[in-house]
């Protein structure tokens, strides 16, 4: 009955479907949140003050997508993940999650793949910027020839470049640049830097005083 319904939904006026949203899928939506004409359908789904969902995206297949206050998802954004129920893959990781967690006034803005088998975390006032990045937490493992997963830890007041590739158990460091195009297989852990190439590797370390590393609100 929810699977039929959820196609319904979408086209639904904002009102009506946070109704049954909240009183069927039991959401927990703030009044001041909103999600526009997109297939938003975790299995938990917490939005907090101001977080938006714009149109054309879909979420599927995750246990929990949790956006902070005034977070936004843009624009058509495919964002999935493995449930833990379907015991086909990724039996050798009983403690994955596959959550997407993002801190208050983060953004993911247009066309982006963000794959949650595993817990994708992404810090506050940080921006997954541009068009077509791909974060990736599970990967097929050569070694022992079946999937593989791991968490993305993505700090706070990070950029995140257009196009970039980041791959299972990767942290971008708080205060930290990822460049456009760069693939990120590591953990970083130096603040303040400016991360890039293939595979990413330290470039140099960044002014300090950059206002977007101290900001306290993201620019409409």
């Amino acid at each position: 009955m929810k699977k039929l319904l959820s196609f319904f939904v979408f086209f639904f006026p904002w009102k009506l479907k946070r109704f049954l949203l909240i009183n069927i899928w039991k959401y927990e939506i703030h009044p001041k949140a909103k999600i526009g004409l997109s297939y938003i359908y975790p299995e938990h789904l917490i939005m907090e003050e101001g977080a938006y969902i714009g149109h054309l995206n879909v979420a599927i297949h995750l246990e929990l997508i949790h956006m902070g206050k005034n977070c936004t998802i843009s624009q058509k954004n495919w964002i999935t993940g493995f449930p833990m129920a379907d015991k086909s893959n990724f039996q050798d990781f009983p403690n994955r999650k596959p959550y997407l967690i993002m801190g208050k006034d983060s953004a993911i803005t247009k066309q982006h793949l963000i794959d949650c088998t595993d817990t994708v975390t992404i810090g506050e006032l940080t921006s997954i910027g541009g068009y077509g990045t791909q974060i990736l937490s599970h990967s097929t493992s050569l070694q022992h020839n079946k999937q593989s997963c791991a968490p993305i830890t993505i700090g706070h007041h990070c950029f995140v470049g257009t196009r970039s590739i980041i791959l299972p158990g990767s942290i971008l460091p708080n205060q930290a640049v990822l460049g456009a195009g760069a693939v990120l297989k590591k953990q970083f852990t130096e603040s303040f830097s400016l991360y890039g190439g293939v595979p990413a590797k330290f470039i140099k370390k960044m002014d300090e005083n950059y206002a977007f590393f101290h900001r306290t609100y993201r620019p409409k």
